[in-house]
């Protein structure tokens, strides 16, 4: 019971830190220029079918970007203990799956209705993530590599920091290594050095290599001195001992 609920923080505090990545790229503008002048008439033309397209590019977006964010809040309402009814006024789900579910279908109508905006994009991660959250590991796979493809350097980081607990979560832990050092060798603003390190370290002691686990953790020490990261780095080398 206790490393499920350990389990459901680190899925609480991985999604609330993705909040931020989804607000700062769900907007975005499509710029034009002519580059040929082909007469008053054509140019006007050629104009008003930019700006419209613009226009609804940009207005499409906009309404993605709202269904995201109550997307987004559903995947962060509250957990009620065991027994306790929901208390009107006030959102819960008595379980994550049951929260993972809700908020998965919402997700899915973005990306059915919205599919050439950025909204889009997020919201096919959050799919990965709601997918592995339901149990779904396939699905989870398959929406994440398709988000690891993103031009977007850090939701394309997000989506392979996920995709590697997918592999781990099915017993694939090799597939898992080569993310995350893919991933620690080339950080994003999304997913740092020092995160990846300690999911690297974890991931080689669950597939018992505990000197390339105590190897990771001395790096983590040696880079990071006098800092909390540190410090768990040498908790976890005792517990290797």
């Amino acid at each position: 019971m206790r490393a499920e609920t350990r389990h459901q923080l680190k899925q609480d505090r991985f999604s609330r830190a993705t909040i931020s990545a989804a607000e700062k790229t769900a907007h975005w503008t499509v710029e034009h220029q002519s580059k040929l002048i082909l007469g008053a008439i054509v140019l006007a033309v050629v104009i008003a079918a930019c700006a419209g397209g613009w226009y609804y590019l940009n207005q499409q977006d906009q309404k993605a970007s709202i269904e995201l964010g109550q997307a987004i809040r559903t995947l962060n309402t509250p957990l009620r203990p065991a027994g306790v009814p929901e208390e009107p006024g006030y959102p819960s789900f008595a379980s994550a799956k049951d929260r993972a579910s809700a908020a998965h279908k919402q997700f899915q109508q973005i990306t059915d209705k919205y599919s050439h905006t950025h909204s889009s994009d997020i919201a096919r991660y959050f799919l990965g993530l709601t997918s592995a959250d339901m149990g779904d590991n396939a699905a989870a796979e398959r929406e994440l590599r398709a988000v690891a493809s993103s031009s977007n350097e850090d939701l394309e980081a997000l989506a392979k920091f996920a995709l590697a607990s997918v592999y781990r979560n099915t017993n694939r832990n090799r597939e898992a290594i080569d993310l995350y050092k893919k991933l620690v060798d080339k950080p994003a603003v999304t997913v740092g050095k020092v995160a990846t390190q300690m999911e690297l370290a974890a991931t080689y002691q669950g597939d018992n290599q505990p000197d390339e686990a105590k190897r990771v953790y001395q790096q983590i020490q040696k880079d990071n001195p006098n800092t909390e990261a540190a410090q768990l780095a040498t908790t976890n080398l005792q517990d290797l001992k």
